[in-house]
């Protein structure tokens, strides 16, 4: 990569465009003064100058082509989860030994005591730093920097570490990942990471782009990443793990409500193809949305013609975006009536179109973007972008066509991309797994209390906007014990930690299986399937359900079903 092409991956001027190329260069014909980044055998960033990004470059190029947000998803127990009574039976002492856990996130303390073994040497083979520019980097990531083991230990016998290796988690969601799954035992202070003997391989993804934000309406201050970044993080992982030789347990807790919820889209099929690779294991976590009111489900009842939809906007609410995905093979238009009573009749829907809508009596302006057949799931999309919305009620009629399924779906931005004054009057729990969960292949992670054995509150609920079983497993997401930034260590909840949770009951599946050579080739699917058999389930509840998928994770369980049928 030329010092052109590296300026252009950090520069706000700079848009990022994501192409499925499908091993056809020609796809990158139509761009002009572009430069084109590989990044697997299927997808390619294209980075042209920002003014060729417009309002129809939607309607022009289609919706997967803009690069979705990210933001963290945030808000435990070894004993739940049946690790202390597995590590009593010697022969399956499963401490992560010879495995990697792979994290994609806000990067790593790496001066945290957790993070090193007895000798005072790092457990951290790698750190890949998206933010610090540079030309030390492995595979085809052509920006950032690399860290090893061997920079890692030399900064850590020195008086100024971050004088060596300069990357730091200023945020703390990545070390806390890293530590619940992977950190060593502190048992003074309550903490037990899951598998204290794995090794950790890391990225800090780089903030997403100033332009972007502004694209998709994210407020001032918001964490988020870009799409095309976290695709190449995946890469990265991938080519370390084969590079060094050894099984990985990846851990997932970003996500977004962009997207179809069906696990038809990009980034989803890429992580879905990556989860069938041999010695891999991809977790990713549900989401914190069931209580949000964030999203609608509606049906067009034939004899009325349309559904009425309705939304309080908060005040003070700079501008968000709406989605309403439509069910095959209904046609779907919508009529708006602002707060003060303005109305915006219905807007027939065709093949492709882009309106921009404005109000008298309010400062309101809307970006609509009609997709008859967005070309990742297939299905309808209605995009609206919001700026300077006006506070109060809004109203918008939903009409259907056709005489087959006419339901529907909205949803608005996660956590951290709205204000939480901004939600559906008659809103749905369901369906508000975040887009990445959705993901066919991964394993998809809830969170429960394992103190009263209640579901998490907030956790987002199956399942996918076309009936895949999401999420498959409920793991301990309430009060876990958490490193913090100052090395010491609190309380967490949410489906994130519950995620960290399970990429380590992963990684002791993975020990067993290729390390030890019980399972060489098993894989995400296969490990799947073991939770599912050994999940722990209530007699008087029918499984799988939206709220628990398959049931409790419970390692020691897996394996004694196996020894019944070995």
């Amino acid at each position: 990569m030329t010092s052109e092409e590296g300026i252009r991956v950090y520069s706000n001027d700079y848009a990022d465009l994501l192409i499925n190329y499908s091993g056809d260069l020609s796809a990158f014909e139509q761009f002009s003064d572009a430069t084109v980044q590989i990044i697997d055998t299927f997808n390619a960033v294209v980075r042209v100058p920002l003014q060729q990004l417009t309002n129809i470059t939607i309607f022009q190029l289609g919706y997967a082509t803009i690069p979705k947000l990210s933001g963290l998803v945030s808000e435990a127990s070894l004993e739940a989860s049946g690790v202390h009574k597995l590590r009593n039976t010697s022969n399956l002492n499963l401490r992560g030994n010879g495995v990697l856990i792979g994290i994609i996130d806000t990067g790593i303390d790496y001066t945290n005591p957790i993070f090193k073994f007895d000798d005072n040497t790092t457990k951290i083979a790698a750190i890949w730093d998206q933010t610090i520019y540079g030309e030390n980097y492995q595979s085809n990531t052509y920006f950032g920097t690399e860290y090893t083991r061997e920079q890692i230990n030399l900064a850590l016998q020195s008086s100024h570490p971050f004088e060596i290796v300069p990357t730091r988690d200023d945020i703390g969601h990545g070390t806390m990942l890293a530590g619940i799954a992977a950190g060593g035992e502190v048992p003074e202070s309550g903490f037990y990471g899951v598998v204290p003997e794995a090794e950790l391989v890391v990225v800090k993804l780089k903030p997403a782009k100033q332009y972007l934000k502004e694209f998709w309406k994210i407020p001032e201050g918001a964490i988020c990443y870009q799409e095309n970044d976290i695709l190449i993080a995946l890469e990265y992982l991938e080519q370390t793990a084969i590079r060094l030789n050894r099984p990985m347990s990846i851990c997932i807790a970003l996500g977004t409500s962009q997207g179809a919820h069906d696990g038809r889209g990009l980034l989803s099929n890429n992580i879905s193809i990556r989860s069938e690779n041999f010695s891999f294991s991809i977790v990713v976590a549900a989401g914190n949305e069931g209580n949000a009111r964030r999203h609608y489900y509606g049906v067009i009842d034939p004899s009325v013609g349309f559904d009425k939809v309705e939304l309080n906007v908060g005040e003070n609410e700079g501008g968000f975006t709406m989605e309403l995905w439509g069910d095959s093979p209904g046609l779907f238009s919508i009529d708006i009536i602002t707060p003060s009573g303005e109305y915006v009749p219905g807007i027939s829907p065709r093949l492709n179109e882009h309106k921009e809508i404005s109000f008298i009596f309010e400062p309101t302006k809307i970006q609509m973007d009609y997709q008859i057949v967005e070309l990742q799931s297939g299905d309808q999309l209605i995009l609206l972008r919001f700026s300077d919305p006006a506070p109060g009620l809004w109203v918008f009629n939903v009409f259907g066509r056709g005489d087959l399924s006419l339901g529907f779906h909205i949803w608005l931005p996660m956590e951290g991309f709205i204000s939480n004054s901004t939600y559906f009057i008659r809103s749905d729990p369901n369906t508000t797994i975040l887009s990445i969960g959705n993901s066919i292949v991964p394993i998809t992670i809830t969170a429960y209390n394992p103190e009263d054995g209640s579901l998490y509150l907030n956790a987002s609920r199956g399942y996918t906007r076309i009936g895949t079983i999401k999420p498959e497993i409920t793991a301990p997401g309430v009060n876990i014990v958490s490193p913090t930034l100052d090395q010491g260590f609190t309380e967490v909840t949410g489906t994130s930690p519950a995620a960290a949770h399970t990429a380590g009951i992963a990684a002791m599946i993975l020990e067993w299986g290729v390390v030890r050579g019980n399972l060489p080739i098993i894989n995400t699917e296969d490990i799947k399937i073991l939770m599912i058999r050994g999940a722990r389930r209530d007699n008087e509840v029918q499984y799988p359900n939206r709220d628990w998928g398959f049931g409790i994770l419970d390692i020691y369980n897996i394996y004694n079903i196996l020894r019944t049928v070995v």
